[in-house]
Formats: structure tokens, C-alpha cells, sequence
């Protein structure tokens, strides 16, 4: 069975020989191939080329045996084809060339063309899958409305989102506006995605956890629903909601077929919670990256002993790579999976 099969198979709830596994943000900045084109590129540079951009999307296939490969780009290039640009900050963090506060500047968003504007992701993801054929998955993405509403109303990056959560309430039709836009247009650039090839998409909602439970309908999965029924049919659909566990069933109503997890839940509890009606992603703990290889075989096992009574299981991470990721962890972590097999 190779990789591409492995995953098809595990997102279709069947059970596979073992769980697929890829890594979230996997060609980050602990691999030194990565850093060595970080000298000469700024990160909007590699987004933008689309052979540079493949190429850091093959650089974890080239070292480790995944099953899948995650295209390299950035929630945020949705918000600049739409004209509000970003950037990084000199201490860290995201920018947005200026905050969102009022109807007259979310009317002046251009959602127009948005395929032909985001055309790059296109060609590096036909790059990319021309590279790996049918021998891994490839996999697409976007981030949620909610999640990149957070920094276009924010202005980049914030501890809380606090102005998101304001201008949400006191400005029902202008947020209403704002989400129809993103949604619509996030609906034209998954499904450019899946015309180039992609074998599945995954939806982060990072940010998910600024919304109360009860308006984590109306302000983030209401949207995303949308987006799922707007697509191009069969494409399974991974939905990443950190933070929001304890919300696992109304997740599901999205009509995503796959719920990734964060590592404060485990696979046991979720299981539980989703009365294993969907596939499960996840979710070892970033952190363990950092230490040892024999700490991250031990936390590896413990995940996969309790996969084994999932109707589907990915192995991921609960969170993105951390730039101070150890090679010989990921190496261990690798090793621990591909060589697990179901009884």
C-alpha cells in the first residue's frame, strides 16, 4: 500500500495497516535546507515562486517517510489577494498594512479573480504533484473566516483578539459582510486547489478559540459549513480548531470528515465525544519535539496503542513543527509510526 492509498483510505474510514502520518507546518524552520533558502528569500518570496515554494514543500519528503505532503504557503494570502497586505514584525508576529474598522473598508475588498490572483498556489501545487505522482497524498489549505477575520479586523497578531470579538458583536451586518467575502472567497481558492490536484484540504481555525461556545456557530463553523458545501465533491476535509475540544460535535456538523486535535484532549476522549463517527488527526504535543528521542517513541506509542480503536486515524502533530524542533526527534517520531502496525 503506498502513501496516497494509506491516507485516501484512512480519511474514507477504512482501516489502513497503520496510521498515515504527515506533520503540520512540516518544512518549518527546523530543517536546515529551509533555513539555508530563508538567507536569500524573505518568506513572501518563497509563498509567491512556485518552485520555490514546491521545493520546500518536497524538503521533509526528501529526509523523512511521510505519507503526505502539505503545500508551503500562508493563511494570510487570502487577506492580500483581497488588498489588505501583511508582513512580519521585526519582534515577531504577524502585521496587516492596516486594521479593519469600518463598512466603507470591507466594501473596498476585492474579491474578484481571486483564482487568477492566488495562481502561484496553483502552480507550485501542479509542480509539487508532478514531483510526488500518486506515490504520497498532497494536501491543500486555508484558514478559516473567523481565524483570518481575527487579524484583518485585529490588525495582525494579538493575544486575544479583542477588537475581533468587539466588532463581531456591535457590528452584525458589516461582520456578516466580512465572512460572506472571505467564505466565497476561500470557496474559489480550495477549489482551484483541488483542480491542481490536491488529494484533500484542511481548514485551520486557528484562532477558533476566541469565540464563546455559544456563538462558535454564528462567528466561525456557520462559515466554514459553507465552505465545505461549496466544494468540489469527493475532496475529504480536515477541520483544525485549536482550542475548541469540548466542541468536537459541532465540528462534525460541518461536514468535515477528519477533526484534528489539538494535545489537550486524547484520542480515547475524543473518540468518545464524536461517538467515533469521523476519522481523528493528531496530536502528540509539539513540545516533545524538543526534547529526546526515547521521550518522543514512549509519547508516540501511547497515542498509537489508543488509535487502535479509532474508525480512522493521521498522526499529527496537536500544533505546528516548532522552529526549535530536534531532527533526531522527528526522526524518532517517524520511525515509531511507520514501523506500528494495527493487530
Amino acid at each position: 500500500m503506498n502513501s496516497r492509498d494509506r491516507f485516501l483510505k484512512t480519511a474514507q474510514l477504512e482501516k489502513a495497516d497503520r496510521p498515515p502520518i504527515w506533520l503540520m507546518r512540516q518544512a518549518g524552520r527546523y530543517l536546515p535546507e529551509y533555513r539555508e533558502l530563508k538567507r536569500k528569500y524573505d518568506f513572501i518570496t518563497l509563498v509567491k515562486t512556485p518552485e520555490l515554494a514546491s521545493e520546500i514543500t518536497l524538503h521533509p519528503l526528501k529526509r523523512f517517510p511521510l505519507d503526505a505532503a502539505i503545500i508551503f504557503s500562508d493563511i494570510l494570502v487570502i487577506p492580500e489577494a483581497l488588498g489588505q497586505p501583511y508582513n512580519f514584525r521585526d519582534g515577531g508576529g504577524i502585521q496587516m498594512e492596516y486594521s479593519l474598522s469600518n463598512k466603507s473598508q470591507i466594501e473596498a475588498l476585492d474579491d474578484s479573480a481571486i483564482t487568477e490572483k492566488l495562481n502561484y498556489v496553483s502552480e507550485a501545487l501542479k509542480l509539487t504533484k508532478k514531483s510526488i505522482g500518486d506515490t504520497k497524498a498532497l494536501l491543500g489549505f486555508s484558514g478559516s473566516p473567523w481565524t483570518l477575520a481575527c487579524y484583518m479586523i485585529d490588525g495582525g497578531s494579538s493575544p486575544d483578539f479583542s477588537r475581533t470579538s468587539q466588532f463581531a458583536q456591535r457590528n452584525p451586518k458589516e461582520f456578516y459582510l466580512l465572512m460572506e467575502k472571505l467564505s466565497q472567497s476561500i470557496i474559489h481558492y480550495l477549489n482551484m486547489q483541488i483542480d491542481a490536484g490536491v488529494d484533500c484540504v484542511q481548514i485551520f481555525d486557528s484562532w477558533a478559540s476566541v469565540c464563546t461556545e455559544s456563538n462558535y456557530y454564528s462567528q466561525s463553523l456557520k462559515w466554514i459549513q459553507a465552505i465545505i458545501d461549496g466544494l468540489k465533491k469527493p475532496i475529504p476535509v480536515i477541520l483544525y480548531a485549536k482550542g475548541m475540544n469540548h466542541c468536537l460535535n459541532q465540528q462534525l456538523k460541518t461536514g468535515a470528515i477528519i477533526l484534528s486535535l489539538d494535545w489537550t484532549i486524547s484520542l480515547k476522549d475524543a473518540a468518545r465525544e464524536t461517538n467515533n463517527q469521523c476519522a481523528l488527526q493528531g496530536n502528540l504535543d509539539p513540545q516533545f519535539l524538543t526534547t529526546d528521542p526515547s521521550t518522543v517513541k514512549k509519547e508516540t506509542e501511547n497515542i498509537l496503542k489508543m488509535s487502535e480503536s479509532l474508525k480512522g486515524h493521521i498522526f499529527n502533530l496537536g500544533h505546528g513543527m516548532l522552529p526549535t524542533a530536534k531532527v533526531e526527534c522527528v526522526e524518532a517520531l517517524l520511525e515509531t509510526v511507520t514501523n506500528y502496525r494495527y493487530g
